[in-house]
């Protein structure tokens, strides 16, 4: 759960974000607490660049000195999912502080114009898709992140396996000269029994270690 918060001179919002659990034809919603940090009355005002999408309650207010107020923001039901679950909407709290405590409906139609003298803060706030089939909330960027990792453990485990066959493979043909050259030494004897039962133990040995060589090579894609 998010427990950070952004700010200006006049308020606190948390959280920083807007995280809203999609699902498709469901209403989802996510609430901002609006802290007045001041010791005067502020009144702020909610905007943003997708308006048919979301219902903002309130979304224009003033907030008494050290008060505070929650903001509900509604996303409508939506009937397909945005691409990779990514989201571009953008949410802009505008505030500014009042000589007195005034009505909502009271205020001037100025009161947030930049030109009208008074001084005006902005907050933005992006808005973060998160799936509904993870438990723990993980948006598109923790996917991402996951998966990158998965790929990377995957490589590792790939390449330790090749190590592992090419190692077999070297033993194998080590093993291979020097039955070689006990076949050349042998043809130099005489006939020895137990020259004859070593033999065979060393060749069962070989024929193990080929058929697992065999195996694990049937079980890797080939060496890049």
């Amino acid at each position: 759960m998010t427990t950070a918060s952004i700010g200006n001179s006049f308020i606190t919002i948390n959280p920083p974000e807007l995280r809203f659990q999609f699902e498709l034809e469901q209403q989802t919603f996510c609430d901002l607490k609006v802290s007045n940090k001041t010791e005067y009355f502020v009144a702020f005002k909610v905007k943003t660049t997708s308006p048919k999408k979301y219902f903002v309650r309130p979304n224009t207010g003033v907030i008494h000195p050290w008060d505070s107020c929650i903001i509900r923001v509604t996303l409508q039901a939506q009937q397909e999912y945005p691409p990779n679950m990514q989201c571009k909407d953008k949410f802009l709290i505008q505030t500014t502080t009042l000589d007195s405590n005034t009505d909502v409906d009271d205020l001037p139609p100025d009161t947030f114009n930049k030109d009208s003298g008074k001084l005006t803060e902005e907050l933005k706030l992006r808005v973060v898709y998160v799936s509904p089939n993870s438990p723990q909330g993980s948006t598109s960027d923790d996917t991402k992140y996951s998966a990158q990792k998965l790929d990377t453990y995957s490589s590792q485990t790939l390449q330790q396996l090749k190590e592992e066959r090419d190692a077999a493979a070297r033993e194998t043909r080590q093993l291979q000269q020097e039955l070689q050259d006990m076949l050349k030494r042998r043809r130099n004897r005489r006939s020895d029994p137990g020259l004859s039962f070593t033999f065979a133990m060393f060749v069962g040995l070989i024929g193990i270690l080929f058929g697992f060589l065999l195996k694990l090579s049937l079980s890797l894609p080939p060496t890049q």
